[in-house]
């Protein structure tokens, strides 16, 4: 936790955050009418997960707003995002009608998959929100806080098992960062990746692992019925409207956020770009997504385009020198 890769992966993270009020309104007038005929949103994981309910969400504030037409969700999942990333590059290029979901997630994955395509394939639209981390057990589990857990992990690691998303990606390095803060080699984490979270929550459901790792929302459902029960919450303090107790306060240094966001094929007109960008813009400052943020406790990290893609390429070498330190890419 002492190293300098992961103190600038970590400044890294709260600079965006605290950056994120001022750079907000930087966004460029918004043309007279952001209407988009026909929208297509690929999601590049599987449904249930945050990249998805980002999706969902987005069809929803677009189509009550009267942003968009005719908008069509389709999921792809694969590989961490990588295989649906590949299909938008080669299938959506140049179609000024056409998003892809994505998050900090993906930048793992293509690392760790090393994939032949990367965002730097895509078109960064907008950084729209945020969830910080969740550790989660069945409702009978013999771990009952993270103490419980960091203990058994410095007993024997292989004993742990981590349920989370795509390899390489946020679930997997906040478990990394856990071991190391409990002075266990992250190479020795036993994590199982999923490829969606829907696919997560059945192993985790199902006790196939010991702990469960994601954001607030793909849990909450499961908690309010008492099936799971949320031990840790990699934020920096309390977060209003989730009762959990924070890592740091059970003696775990560790914090991190997993950010979504959306983005647009390569070689898109400029008119085509302006168009989507104004979109989302609109969709971001209405009262219908801001309620959405609300009911699903998601952090408002919106950041236009221009912006985000500069804060993209810096997490993108956070992320790998991260990685690197973890063990899990060379």
């Amino acid at each position: 936790m002492t190293s300098d890769a992961f103190s600038r992966f970590r400044a890294l993270r709260r600079r965006a955050l605290l950056a994120t009020a001022i750079l907000c309104g930087l966004g460029s007038a918004l043309p007279a009418s952001a209407q988009v005929k026909g929208l297509e949103i690929l999601v590049p994981a599987a449904p249930g997960g945050g990249w998805d309910q980002t999706a969902r969400a987005m069809q929803e504030v677009l189509q009550q707003d009267q942003l968009a037409t005719r908008i069509q969700v389709e999921n792809l999942p694969g590989a961490g995002g990588t295989i649906g990333l590949a299909q938008f590059v080669s299938s959506k290029k140049g179609k000024g009608n056409a998003l892809m979901t994505g998050g900090s997630v993906m930048m793992g994955a293509i690392i760790t998959n090393k994939s032949a395509v990367s965002l730097d394939n895509v078109t960064p639209l907008a950084r729209l929100t945020g969830e910080y981390g969740v550790l989660v057990v069945t409702a009978d589990a013999p771990v009952k806080s993270v103490q419980d857990l960091v203990a058994k992990l410095k007993t024997d690691p292989g004993s742990v098992s981590w349920g989370g998303g795509s390899a390489g990606g946020t679930d997997q390095i906040l478990a990394g960062l856990i071991a190391k803060s409990a002075g266990v080699e992250a190479t020795k984490v036993n994590y199982i990746a999923h490829g969606g979270g829907g696919e997560a929550l059945s192993s985790i459901l199902g006790g196939h692992v010991t702990v469960g790792v994601s954001g607030w929302q793909e849990f909450a459902p499961q908690v309010a019925a008492g099936k799971l029960r949320a031990i840790g919450i990699a934020a920096p303090e309390r977060v209003p409207g989730i009762d959990v107790p924070t890592l740091k306060e059970q003696g775990v240094d560790v914090e991190l956020v997993n950010w979504r966001a959306v983005f647009a094929p390569p070689g898109i007109k400029d008119k085509d770009m302006a168009t989507l960008s104004a979109m989302v813009e609109k969709m971001v400052k209405s009262a219908g997504w801001q309620e959405v943020l609300k009911e699903r406790n998601w952090l408002d990290l919106y950041q236009p385009r221009d912006k985000f893609a500069v804060c993209l390429r810096e997490e993108g070498k956070a992320t790998a020198a991260v990685l690197k330190e973890l063990g899990l890419a060379k």
